[in-house]
């Protein structure tokens, strides 16, 4: 479904001579078909799934975020402008992003499900999480609450 989204939002952006939006979506399916293309050797040769995908699309606006920091620094707004701009043109494909009060509460049900008692069970309730929010919530961010709700 994500995957034809993006075709779509291509065509569109295309025929509205939306240039930061066909940019932007060509970077995502770009960066799409390469995971795609590592991933055959494993056998997967319909593409990756749809979490890997979102997973994907935050690591991009990960990167975008810390162009933009990199770019104020450098005193060239206009670059930090234009990546707050893909940042906006990315978050559009995205499933709608949890508060901190969802996150607290689904890292409570994931610690709860891994068993998980002490800071060392971090990776297992990480894991759960991605596997279920993948491209919902900020894992930095989760991190965070998770060592909160240990401590």
């Amino acid at each position: 479904m994500l995957r034809t989204r993006l075709s779509d939002a291509l065509k569109d952006s295309l025929r509205g001579r939306q240039e930061r939006v066909t940019h932007t979506v060509r970077l995502i399916l770009a960066a799409l078909k390469d995971r795609d293309i590592a991933a055959r050797p494993s056998g997967n040769a319909t593409g990756i799934a749809e979490p890997e995908i979102l997973s994907m699309m935050n690591g991009m606006i990960k990167q975008r975020r810390e162009s933009i920091e990199m770019f104020e620094k450098g005193n060239r707004p206009e670059l930090a402008k234009q990546e707050q701009e893909e940042i906006e043109i990315i978050l559009t494909f995205m499933p709608k992003q949890m508060s901190d009060a969802e996150v607290a509460e689904a890292a409570k049900a994931a610690m709860a499900e891994a068993g998980a008692t002490s800071v060392k069970d971090m990776g297992k309730v990480m894991a759960i999480l991605k596997e279920k929010y993948a491209g919902q919530m900020d894992f930095a961010k989760a991190s965070g609450i998770v060592k909160q709700q240990f401590g």
